[in-house]
């Protein structure tokens, strides 16, 4: 090993499922300038990856090897010479039949250092998704995990079918589905009883995870008649009837259903999470992108330059004098999205903080609007108990705002109901541009064929403008031929009123006007 030599981390990437990854794997995978990774480490967790750093497919499918592993064990060792930083990033357990082992000896023979990261192995975890204990007691105290496809260039078996068929309560078979009929055969020959419960688990601990269950008499007659395809695993033994009752990851909602999320990227984290969390496949689809103001923020600067003008700097000058107060420069501010919550607050933080806020009652459209202020420490004076301009009108004039000075930060296209009403009412608005959402072009033809080939079971708006730009990517798309299996489902009436409007069919709109909202609309309808 000489100065310049790197450092190789063989990582295991859990079964499928992004949250079953380790944080030593996520510290790994943010050192790393390269990136080696097969078909089942998972395509979200290479978001974990450091901008910059060079992604190299390895994956096997199917017998089909992108890769040889002898180039691989080359190639991990090459790029550690060259002084890079490399994750190996394996599917499971890297060490249980990943052969990480042949890689990790490739390393200490060409004097590269290495650290292995254990994975959470699908061994056992595939199953728990499915409702199946490796181990129960009064049922079985010991399980064997065993490779269903062997080195294909040994002579014989080197599985002591004789000692493991009746010798092992849980026999957990990884990669075997093509060699289902050996195994089956296999087992029945040395003394396994035709009925011992069978389980295939197809893309366990994914929104994708589909069972199948039977006997060792019937299990392979099963798998051709639905067709049942790798990646997939087997167990065999009595554990596999704990499922009727502990079943549960296939159980949630939303599960399995295809979700187009149509929310900028950056605000997107909530509605996915919450999707994901009721079984959805969320499906990115951002048709919006938050940018600065046309006037670079010109106008937002000066309504908070007069502010805290006429704040603390008024209230300073005040009190050297005999007697006035200049008072603040606005008696409210009315945040209308969190967007305008954050554009503000980064504006502000540039040259002051919430202290400038003094004497200035905050009103938020909604409670994510709310939350947003909170999180600062502010204390929110008027939430309207209806997330929308007029009844957040309705409940400013009650709060005494007809007269007031109102600062509203907002969107250039928003509505222009409330500052107009509150001005007929007296107020004296201020409106400045906040942000700006403009078209997200990135995806437009993915989302296309989705929707044209029936892979997208429900299509989310929350927000009038995500309409708006959602109809405009897509143009030429033919709405109309969109089968009823499609749910279009919409955050509020404003929201649904706008795709009514582009000819959108709305199939459910929230009754309460929030991403849990939401949400909750989609499960009620799916019950």
């Amino acid at each position: 090993m000489n100065d310049t030599t790197g450092k190789v981390f063989l990582v295991g990437a859990g079964p499928g499922d992004p949250g079953l990854f380790t944080l030593k794997g996520v510290e790994c995978m943010r050192r790393a300038g390269v990136i080696v990774y097969d078909y089942l480490a998972g395509k979200p967790l290479l978001g974990f990856a450091a901008p910059g750093a060079e992604l190299i497919y390895v994956g096997k499918k199917g017998g089909d090897h992108t890769m040889k592993q002898p180039d691989i064990n080359q190639l991990l060792v090459d790029k550690a010479l060259a002084g890079n930083v490399v994750t190996r990033l394996k599917g499971g357990d890297s060490f249980i039949f990943g052969r990480g082992g042949e890689e990790a000896l490739a390393l200490r023979e060409a004097g590269v250092p290495f650290e292995v990261v254990p994975g959470i192995s699908s061994a056992y975890a595939v199953p728990a998704y499915a409702g199946i204990p490796v181990t129960h007691r009064g049922v079985t105290t010991d399980v064997a995990f065993i490779t269903g496809h062997e080195d294909p260039t040994k002579e014989e078996s080197s599985i002591k079918w004789d000692k493991l068929a009746t010798g092992v309560g849980t026999l957990v078979f990884l990669m075997g589905v093509n060699n289902l009929p050996y195994i089956v055969e296999n087992l029945v020959a040395s003394g396994r009883a035709p009925e011992t419960p069978v389980a295939l688990i197809r893309w366990g601990t994914t929104p994708r995870q589909e069972t199948l269950t039977g006997t060792l008499s019937n299990i392979v007659q099963s798998v051709k008649e639905r067709g049942f395809k790798a990646p997939a695993i087997t167990i065999v033994g009595e554990v596999v009837a704990l499922r009727e009752k502990l079943h549960w990851f296939e159980d949630r909602p939303l599960f399995g259903k295809r979700v187009a999320v149509t929310r900028s990227r950056s605000q997107a984290s909530g509605l996915v999470a919450a999707l994901a969390a009721a079984g959805a496949v969320p499906v990115e689809f951002p048709t919006i992108k938050v940018t600065a103001p046309e006037d670079d923020y010109e106008a937002l600067d000066a309504a908070i330059a007069a502010m805290r003008g006429g704040g603390r700097a008024v209230e300073e000058a005040s009190a050297a004098a005999a007697g006035g107060n200049g008072g603040p420069a606005y008696d409210w501010i009315v945040f209308t999205s969190v967007n305008g919550v954050e554009q503000f607050f980064g504006r502000l933080d540039l040259d002051g903080d919430v202290r400038d806020l003094k004497g200035i009652k905050l009103g938020a459209i909604g409670p994510a609007t709310a939350a947003a202020l909170a999180r600062r420490g502010l204390r929110i004076d008027f939430v309207p108990a209806e997330y929308r301009a007029e009844a957040m009108l309705e409940g400013l004039l009650k709060q005494g705002a007809a007269g007031a000075r109102v600062l509203i930060p907002r969107a250039r296209e928003a509505r222009e109901v409330l500052p107009e009403k509150l001005a007929e009412a007296g107020a004296r608005v201020e409106v400045v541009n906040a942000y700006e959402t403009v078209l997200d072009d990135a995806g437009s033809q993915e989302m296309r064929e989705m929707l044209s080939s029936g892979e997208i079971d429900i299509i989310t708006f929350t927000s009038s403008s995500t309409v708006k730009n959602f109809v405009k990517l897509l143009e030429g798309f033919d709405f109309q031929a969109l089968p009823g299996s499609v749910t279009i489902a919409c955050i509020g009436p404003v929201t649904a009123e706008t795709a009514r409007d582009l000819g959108l069919r709305v199939d459910l709109v929230a009754a309460e006007y929030t991403i849990p909202g939401l949400v909750k609309a989609l499960i009620r309808k799916e019950k």
